[in-house]
């Protein structure tokens, strides 16, 4: 495992990072970057560069107001993909502008990152997104390989009280959602954003258009939450489950 790193941004902001190499690295990793289980954990999973400018602003008021001032309340660890596209970049530009203090990790597979000032190693490689405070590169050069990473560290992190929050999303979301149930992590999906959140919310009220929305409404953790008029109610269910977990 390679030693903690720093990456600079041309913003000024500076980002603590690891490279792990296999599951078993990961304790030591968390401990090196000051992450060890003491936090509630806040996974973030949904749309990156195939989230619309328009949705992009839409959510914008939920970053803002209620996931960013939430994670700042709990000094919770939240946890994305790390890019610089979508719901990640909405995460941290809502650190940004609420002067949060919170860690934001991105879990991105090395093979795709591209640090600041340097050339993309892939087609399919992108940025990483300039607010994060934390970068855990694993393995893997296909956009997917990080589910499995994003789900296991949200565990290791957590003092026991962590959710997801999925929003939008495509075919890769599919695949995180099913990390977080296979974690027995709680899924809170925002409805009316789109795509993946928007087909796992019609199989909750019982109209299921895709077999993959199936097992993970018959787990029981999953449930749907309006974005134009649940932004009370999100921020009362997060608040709840980490309180519960104190």
């Amino acid at each position: 495992m390679a030693k903690p790193a720093k990456i600079s941004f041309s913003n000024g902001l500076v980002a603590e990072s690891i490279r792990l190499k296999t599951p078993a690295e990961l304790t030591i990793g968390l401990h090196q970057l000051g992450l060890e289980g003491r936090h509630p954990a806040l996974v973030l999973i949904g749309g990156a560069s195939k989230l619309s400018e328009t949705d992009f602003h839409r959510l914008q008021k939920l970053f803002v107001e209620v996931l960013a001032p939430l994670a700042q309340k709990w000094q919770a660890v939240v946890i994305d993909g790390g890019t610089d596209a979508g719901v990640m970049r909405l995460m941290g530009q809502a650190r940004s502008a609420i002067g949060a203090s919170f860690p934001l990790v991105g879990v991105t597979p090395s093979g795709l990152a591209t640090l600041p000032a340097k050339a993309a190693k892939a087609l399919e490689a992108a940025p990483l997104e300039p607010h994060h405070t934390h970068f855990i590169l694993v393995p893997g050069s296909s956009w997917g390989d990080e589910s499995m990473w994003i789900a296991k560290i949200a565990s290791a992190i957590a003092d026991a009280a962590s959710v997801t929050v999925l929003i939008n999303g495509g075919e890769i979301t599919w695949k995180d959602a099913s990390q977080s149930v296979k974690a027995d992590r709680s899924i809170i999906v925002i409805a009316g954003t789109g795509r993946t959140a928007d087909v796992i919310a019609a199989a909750l009220y019982g109209a299921s258009a895709d077999e993959r929305a199936d097992p993970l409404v018959a787990s029981g953790l999953v449930r749907a939450i309006d974005l134009e008029a649940g932004a009370d109610t999100l921020a009362a269910i997060i608040e709840d489950i980490f309180a519960a977990k104190r």
